[in-house]
């Protein structure tokens, strides 16, 4: 999430820290401790700013297009799943803070990662090495996490966009996609996927407003400029394009 001010200095990683950094280091130091190492290593706060291992590889933008062969979407339903189990152990410290709420998980939650896309993966050419920037990291339901994924990852985009800023080169199969990322994560299937991932479009722009109101960067400066009234499109154009998904109307 943090955007601004990302440093490399020798093999770490500066980036700004928040409230609710130390939550989140400590469930990194737990994922190494379980053996799920493709997370960075944390090194501590020093001048308002965390202090991570870098994980080589690519990143960012150069994600998108390894996430469109099926090969490279099994390995992210993949990398999420393990992600899951490796933190179901996690037992946060006491007065655990996170951006979006305080605590530990409830019976039947994970903690999600929160922002889990290819921008967020660092890829060894078709490999995902690593999951990176867990500032919206908290405990919820594990379907919120595969329903923010596959937002992106279907994609809930027409498909000019699609094709031109998210690395397909043909009309992307939605209703394949969904199933197959459902598959590989280990749900028995994927009734329902469609209406969570609406459901994760509206709960994306109420995060965006909450953190805004926190001051929080980049969403004070998205509320500002409007960026909220994208989100409420995203959610309209998905209601308006069921067809593509081949499934149900949702009920809300």
């Amino acid at each position: 999430m943090a955007q601004e001010r990302i440093r490399l200095v020798g093999d770490r990683v500066h980036r700004p820290a928040g409230w609710w950094t130390p939550t989140v280091h400590a469930l990194l130091e737990h994922l190494h401790s379980v053996g799920f190492t493709c997370v960075p290593r944390p090194y501590g706060v020093v001048d308002g700013e965390e202090v991570l291992g870098f994980i080589p590889g690519e990143s960012g933008a150069a994600g998108w297009a390894r996430a469109v062969p099926e090969a490279g979407l099994r390995a992210l339903a993949r990398l999420l799943r393990d992600f899951h189990q490796a933190a179901a152990s996690f037992v946060p410290p006491d007065g655990a803070r996170w951006a979006l709420s305080d605590g530990p998980a409830r019976p039947g939650q994970v903690i999600c990662h929160g922002d889990f896309g290819p921008w967020n993966v660092i890829w060894d050419g078709p490999r995902p090495v690593g999951l990176v920037d867990f500032d919206l990291a908290q405990p919820g339901a594990a379907l919120d996490d595969v329903a923010y994924a596959l937002e992106y990852l279907a994609p809930f985009r027409d498909d000019a966009q699609a094709m031109r800023r998210q690395g397909f080169t043909a009309p992307p199969d939605r209703a394949r996609r969904i199933e197959v990322f459902a598959e590989e994560y280990g749900l028995p299937g994927s009734a329902g996927l469609v209406e969570a991932v609406i459901h994760r479009q509206q709960l994306t722009g109420h995060h965006v407003r909450v953190l805004a109101g926190k001051g929080l960067e980049p969403q004070r400066t998205w509320a500002a400029e409007g960026f909220c009234d994208e989100l409420a499109s995203r959610v309209q154009w998905s209601r308006d394009n069921l067809v593509l998904f081949s499934q149900a109307t949702p009920t809300s």
